[in-house]
């Protein structure tokens, strides 16, 4: 039922509210929701907030900013599940002060009002601090003295010292609080970092991939992603470029998980030993890197599970366990789950579907939990839309429960309601549709989805140029200059980033005309690669890592902006950090074979400068003097952008 204030349409939120929007620590949370009462009385806002355990609320002020829109912002400290509320009530002191001067204005008596702010200055005085309760009380005598002048009795009760005493003050007389919000507050890593994915088979194993860790480390990456290192098995293994008939001498996809060696639990021994992985654990935390692995919820034919637990699968009609599809591609050596079984075919007739199903998922979140007691807290997860919501729905708040700093990368290119549902039943990040975005119009649209819209207070994109399964637009076939740019797009437009390894030496041969995939795939074959070949951007790479970390303004989502250029090719947007301080201007060349020129249009206020000011541009190292919001820029395929730290003239 309502009561004489409404309070509704609080965000942060979710598309449903059921589940917990998204913060992060040391990241501004805004908080927003439409207050209004019924006449013209005043009203004062304030949110309430804690970490869920904490006993007491942080609170703050809100503002009234239009339409009865209300906001207020909070920082929060703490990882882990919190709680937000709105509370409401009539500023009787402000709407008093507001009616004494206007009829003040219109020459009426003000002897009844004069004794009522009295009366609520006494009222109002037990819930201020006690170091400001004499002058509320000094307050209230003033206004009732008949002996000053009007003026000297009006400023003492109504001035603005007052007023900021009881500022923030609630008024139980129709005190109003809204219901309770979730908001999960992640760690920093979960908003901001640089994924590097490494294949250790193409290193040497463990061993050799740790050598490798000194060069992800050096290129200023934050995260190195390991493909599922586990046993690979043998039946329907592919060979080299998918084909169905693998030689003695191929390995087979990692994707392919489990063997006579064992299942998700257990180390491919081709790859070394769990004390070898945990010795890899432990030098990418000396490089300051942490490790993530592959969470791959499917079989091969080999794995145990498909031997001790044949009802976890799907059956066609003669009986066969049915393979993963995605048409026209056909994995003959990979069987999905099902997240669903009906139970043991001629089992315990005790056990139902509902225990079949308990076993099942409490084994997938055994696989989590044994890799976390090795020291890994970040997971790329393979395929989820292609498993349950509910699954997901269940397990990651299950482990988040022992392991709230844990991270979850969601691996869905799908549909953009499947992806958005993943990301608000709990996926900490997600994969986008970036790779397919190359036109400037498509890319400032679907930033401005992703990043301003309802879904950036649940949904953390992480782009990515290239994946091992996708080479896509620019790059397929494409000169050094479409991996410059679409790397400089990738780490400037979001905080969270990711590169496949070989990006850095312009691997850019597709399997075909019609088909993303690689040619000669590292998923069907082991890749020596000489990193130290002249070209190499790994140089460049580093360059862009280190902007990064040196702008605070680049580790934020939603606060990119979008500048206009006079030419389709160029694209143009700045990033600025709350107060101001850190201000980055990018602009870079969409065409990776020509040169291409633009006068851009930049919102001079959006940039914190007048008239004149500097730009420091990060990559080339010269300084230019801009003078009003349209610069002229020339960029040529040997350096396709600029990085521009926007200074006022000094």
């Amino acid at each position: 039922m309502l009561g004489r204030i409404v309070i509704e349409d609080i965000r942060p939120r979710t598309t449903t509210g059921s589940y917990p929007a998204k913060g992060s620590v040391g990241e501004r949370v805004d908080v927003s929701a439409d207050i209004f009462r019924d006449g013209h009385d005043i009203l004062a806002a304030r949110v309430q907030w804690r970490h869920i355990g904490d006993r007491s609320w942080s609170l703050a002020p809100m503002a009234m900013v239009v339409n009865d829109r209300w906001e207020a912002s909070f920082v929060p400290r703490k990882v882990g599940p919190h709680e937000i509320a709105v509370e409401a009530w009539t500023d009787r002191f402000a709407t008093l002060r507001h009616d004494i001067e206007a009829k003040r204005g219109a020459g009426q008596d003000l002897e009844t009002e004069l004794e009522e702010g009295a009366r609520l200055l006494e009222a109002l005085a037990p819930k201020v601090a006690k170091k400001h309760r004499e002058r509320l009380a000094d307050a209230a005598t003033a206004m009732r003295r008949q002996d000053c002048a009007i003026d000297v009795r009006l400023t003492a009760g109504l001035d603005d010292a007052i007023g900021q005493i009881l500022q923030g003050v609630p008024d139980p007389w129709d005190l109003t609080r809204s219901s309770v919000v979730a908001l999960w507050v992640d760690r920093e890593r979960a908003r901001v970092g640089a994924w590097y994915e490494l294949f250790p088979r193409s290193e040497g194993g463990f061993e050799g991939a740790m050598k490798r860790l000194t060069a992800v480390a050096d290129m200023g990456f934050d995260i190195v992603y390991l493909p599922p290192i586990h046993p690979i098995g043998r039946s329907h293994r592919k060979g080299r470029n998918n084909t169905l008939v693998a030689g003695p001498e191929d390995p087979g996809s990692p994707w392919a998980i489990g063997g006579e060696e064992g299942g998700h639990t257990e180390v491919n021994p081709e790859l070394g030993t769990i004390e070898d992985f945990d010795r890899f654990v432990g030098e990418a935390e000396a490089q300051g890197l942490e490790v993530a692995l592959d969470y791959a919820l499917q079989c091969s034919p080999d794995h145990p599970w498909v031997r001790d637990h044949p009802e976890w699968f799907h059956h066609r009609p003669d009986g066969s366990i049915k393979y993963a599809e995605n048409p026209p591609k056909k994995y003959q050596d990979i069987y999905p789950i099902n997240f669903w079984p009906e139970g043991r075919p001629g089992g315990d007739p005790g056990e139902t579907a509902d225990t079949a199903r308990q076993a099942l998922w409490e084994a997938c979140k055994g696989i989590l939990d044994h890799w976390i007691s090795h020291g890994v807290k970040i997971f790329r997860v393979d395929n989820p839309h292609t498993k349950p919501m509910a699954f997901w729905e269940w397990l990651i708040p299950a482990v988040q429960a022992d392991h709230p700093d844990t991270i979850y990368l969601a691996e869905a290119f799908t549909r953009p309601k499947v992806m958005a549902k993943l990301a608000e039943i709990g996926f900490t990040q997600s994969y986008t549709y970036f790779t397919w975005r190359t036109e400037r119009w498509e890319l400032e649209e679907y930033l401005t989805e992703i990043a301003l819209g309802p879904k950036a207070e649940f949904m953390r994109p992480n782009f990515w140029p290239n994946t091992p399964d996708i080479l896509s637009g620019p790059l397929r076939n494409g000169p050094p200059a479409a991996f410059m740019l679409r790397f400089v797009l990738a780490a400037t437009m979001t905080p969270s980033y990711g590169m496949y390894s070989g990006y850095e030496l312009c691997e850019n041969q597709p399997m075909s005309e019609t088909n993303e995939e690689y040619f000669e795939s590292e998923k069907y074959e082991i890749k020596r690669r000489e990193w130290d070949q002249p070209g190499s951007l790994a140089p460049f790479i580093s360059r862009v890592n280190d902007i990064r970390r040196r702008h605070p303004a680049l580790a934020l989502l939603r606060n990119i902006r979008f500048h206009y250029a006079d030419n389709q090719q160029i694209i143009c947007y700045s990033k600025a950090t709350d107060d101001g301080r850190d201000v980055v201007l990018v602009v870079v060349n969409l065409d990776p074979w020509n040169t291409q020129e633009a006068t851009l249009s930049l919102d001079l206020s959006v940039l914190g400068v007048d008239g004149s000011f500097q730009v420091l541009d990060e990559l080339g190292g010269e300084t230019y003097t801009w003078h009003g919001p349209s610069p002229y820029v020339r960029l040529d395929p040997a350096m396709p952008a600029h990085i521009l730290h926007v200074l006022p003239l000094r």
